[in-house]
């Protein structure tokens, strides 16, 4: 049997749990024995085992509303065969579960036989630390730190007439094993705090929020620096949209703020350079490798192994670990995201990009952090360079269609343009368009590319995965917005 070597004490940590504890149904052999046996003839697959404790903490006008504490623990079963998949799942970790669950996967294969894929590289490196950011700090620390907010908000600024808060933190341990008795081990935390606050003045309420996160230890989000100037930001924003007038519409320039609005990145391109919709031909950009698929300039990668980043990953979901992955490189498509399944069905490697919601779903071709890096451009020379037009500092919602590449997304902070100044904020606007096309239009781009604070969260599949965005400041020419005036 091989060993992938993972973090040091991920794979004993994950032993412990999973199998030496007391009490435990199933063990090590036990499991080994029985993937080995369910994937006999497949092409691929793995048992994903995983252990996760979560709490979600919420205040609403000074008052907790809501605490929860949840832990759960499962194995997910796959076995790939050609296109086809097999995959079972039970949060029952005993040999029994497993058995009934090796002969449910067993069923894809038909009479068939294909050859196992090589098992991932291995990988010594950690992007995070493995501590369980629930077990640092007590509840009322927790809980405190919200009603430290609220009266903090309310202090800033005589308008606040309402503050919500909410901090969640959560440990998922992972052990993958493969057919020939590989095995990488996993220890992820992730942490988050958000911030929203309402304002009043002359009966006219507006709103404004911030958030933050990443893989790290829950103690950096209850530093008064951090928290303070979250609920900073998030009375910035509800104050300036105080003084916003309606967006107007048509089609204009729009300058793109840096950090957060790279979700418009994501979402109208990243989609789109997934394998498997580009295997199945359903993606705008199938079948267009090498060709020119962007403005010049425009460079735009997916990169798991950036530390402590909500969006990274020391593996994904199948073991293989992450990377920086070029998708598009001054304007040239080179490359798509890929899981071990469509890599292998396309014929190029594995990306580290399979990723799955918990055990009881399959993994899938997901971003991890997708970002366009920086040119040259300052925003001061954008804004002057725009007769009338909008900059949109910071985004709301949004969604896309793969197949058309149209998307829909509303800017939480904008400021009309005109005549090369920045006249007045805006609200309501929302910007329209293709992606493919969208990213042709992209005639500058500045150099301050910036990170989001790490509050994305990105859907597939009815499967939801922590994922980051970055850009620097854009300038986009022949934009739809649409507007309320």
């Amino acid at each position: 049997m091989s060993s992938i070597p993972s973090s040091p004490g991920a794979l004993a940590v994950t032993d412990q749990m999973f199998f030496d504890r007391p009490g435990a149904l199933l063990d090590r052999a036990d499991a080994e024995a029985l993937t080995r046996k369910a994937l006999d003839g497949m092409d691929d697959g793995e048992l994903f085992l995983e252990y996760r404790e979560s709490e979600g903490i919420a205040l609403d006008d000074g008052v907790i509303r809501s605490a929860s504490f949840d832990t759960s623990s499962g194995f997910g079963l796959r076995a790939v065969l050609g296109e086809e998949t097999g995959f079972a799942h039970s949060d029952d970790l005993s040999r029994s579960a497993l058995a009934r669950a090796g002969e449910a996967v067993s069923a894809v294969r038909g009479g068939r036989s294909g050859t196992m894929s090589d098992a991932p590289r291995s990988t010594n490196r950690r992007l995070y630390t493995d501590a369980n950011p629930l077990g640092e700090t007590d509840f009322a620390a927790r809980s405190g730190l919200l009603t430290q907010i609220d009266a903090y908000a309310r202090g800033k600024d005589s308008r606040v007439v309402q503050v919500m808060a909410s901090l969640s933190g959560e440990w998922q341990a992972v052990q993958i094993i493969r057919a020939d008795g590989a095995r990488v081990a996993d220890l992820r935390p992730l942490v988050r705090l958000n911030v929203s606050v309402v304002v009043e003045q002359d009966g006219k309420r507006e709103s404004g929020s911030h958030g933050l996160g990443g893989r790290y230890e829950i103690n950096r989000l209850l530093e008064a620096e951090t928290w303070q100037g979250a609920v900073h930001e998030a009375l910035r924003q509800a104050l300036i949209a105080l003084e916003a007038r309606p967006a107007p519409a048509g089609e204009m320039e729009v300058v793109l703020g840096a950090g957060w609005p790279g979700i418009l990145l994501h979402e109208a391109v990243g989609h789109g350079l997934e394998g498997d919709f580009n295997r199945k031909g359903t993606s705008v950009f199938a079948g267009r490798m090498g060709t020119r698929v962007a403005a010049p300039g425009v460079t735009v990668i997916d990169d798991g192994s950036l530390p402590d980043r909500r969006g990274s990953l020391t593996i994904d979901d199948e073991g293989t670990p992450t990377g920086r992955t070029t998708l598009i490189e001054d304007g040239i498509l080179k490359g798509y995201l890929q899981d071990r399944l469509n890599a292998r069905l396309m014929g190029v490697a594995p990306t580290g990009n399979g990723r799955r919601q918990s055990y009881a779903h399959m993994p899938l071709p997901r971003m991890t952090n997708t970002l366009m890096l920086p040119g040259q451009a300052s925003t001061d020379d954008m804004i002057s360079s725009m007769k009338r037009g909008l900059y949109a500092v910071h985004f709301g919602g949004g969604q896309v269609d793969i197949t058309s590449g149209k998307f829909v997304f509303s800017a939480s902070e904008a400021y009309l343009v005109e005549d090369g100044k920045i006249t007045a904020p805006v609200k309501g606007a929302t910007l329209i368009g293709n992606g493919a096309d969208a990213m042709t239009h992209v005639s500058m781009i500045g150099k301050d590319m910036e990170l989001d604070p790490g509050i994305g969260t990105c859907g597939k599949a009815g499967q939801g995965v922590p994922v980051g965005v970055g850009q620097p400041t854009l300038k986009m020419t022949g934009l739809t917005v649409g507007g309320t005036a």
